[in-house]
């Protein structure tokens, strides 16, 4: 047996068949509904998203001219509103590091510095008269990563001439 589902959406409306445009009208009003409700749910979660900022700082250590895994790099950031925050990451076995952070617009990331910390290469920790660290400006737009360029270990040990 068939059964007829735009008739009997019909007949539940009051609708008793009478008309062929009828139960098309109502099927188009309900599609246009759950199509304005959708519109309307992704106008606030997208609102709600504008209001907030991502940053991301990724960058390598190096030493020896070879990129350093597991060594300790910490990153210092000022935001707008005068706050610090330190994060404290570790490189993956290609000697890449990243930090991300999501927060306020208003209170976005301002400048940062990033430094190694320590490394398992026991030479690679006396870091000597080497970079002490990366100063940058952190003007990006939410959403975007800032690359720093790789850190230097330097063995205290090193001749001047070889700096």
């Amino acid at each position: 047996r068939r059964i007829d589902v735009q008739r009997g959406f019909e007949e539940k409306r009051g609708g008793g068949g009478g008309g062929a445009g009828n139960g098309s009208s109502m099927m188009l009003a309900m599609i246009t509904g759950r199509i304005v409700r959708a519109v309307v749910v992704m106008a606030l979660l997208l609102c709600g998203a504008s209001e907030a900022w991502t940053g991301e700082i990724r960058g390598r250590v190096v030493c020896d001219r070879v990129f350093l895994a597991g060594a300790e790099v910490a990153v210092l950031c000022i935001t707008k509103s005068g706050d610090v925050f330190n994060y404290q990451a570790f490189t993956n076995s290609k000697g890449v590091y990243k930090v991300a952070e999501t927060m306020p617009e208003s209170d976005r990331w301002v400048s940062c510095l990033a430094r190694p910390l320590s490394s398992f290469h026991e030479h690679c920790t006396r870091r000597g008269d080497a970079h002490s660290g990366i100063k940058f400006s952190y003007n990006l737009p939410s959403g975007h990563k800032h690359t720093v360029k790789p850190f230097l270990y330097k063995p205290a040990a090193a001749p001047m001439y070889c700096s």
